[in-house]
């Protein structure tokens, strides 16, 4: 089990929340990423996840963007490789329309089932619950339905309509 423990950063005003993962040593430790576009999960989790890599050795990622067509493609399998890379890699990008992820839900929820039967994450990082943006909220309602005993960590995107800190 995951514990989190408070760390004063640099000096007694500024706390943040350490995370110890039970495994050391040579065992895996298995990160889940989940982003509805290309960019959501360099942007929400990207400095958290290179200071995972700093800490863990033996790292294995799962990578999945559910709205990576064409040229985004590209861009998020660069994410990965610039935030994963170095560990075991695995990326799945898939083209849902950015925008349409609740209106193709059968689609989303089908990559939840095949993500259940074949990954075990230790950590999970996904969408902030009450983000702005329809396709966020979605991959983050189906991530707490299928993986609801697993540690999951939310993130949040910064956007332009001031979404940060409403709910």
């Amino acid at each position: 089990m995951a514990c989190l423990e408070e760390r004063h950063v640099s000096g007694p005003r500024t706390l943040m929340m350490g995370l110890r993962l039970p495994k050391m040593g040579s065992e895996h430790v298995r990160v889940l990423c989940l982003g509805a576009h290309s960019d959501d999960i360099e942007i929400g989790c990207g400095g958290t996840l290179l200071q995972l890599k700093q800490r863990y050795k033996n790292l294995v990622f799962y990578w999945v963007v559910f709205s990576a067509s064409g040229v985004r493609s590209k861009e998020a399998s660069k994410g990965a490789e610039l935030f994963a890379g170095g560990s075991e890699k695995h990326t799945i990008l898939k083209e849902i329309r950015d925008g349409f992820l609740p209106y193709t839900g059968g689609a989303v929820k089908e990559v939840f089932e095949e993500l259940k039967g074949h990954v075990n994450p230790d950590i999970i990082f996904t969408h902030w619950q009450e983000d702005a943006h329809q396709d966020h909220r979605l991959v983050s309602e189906l991530t707490w339905q299928t993986f609801r005993d697993h540690l999951i960590l939310e993130y949040e995107i910064p956007k332009y309509d001031g979404d940060i800190g409403r709910a």
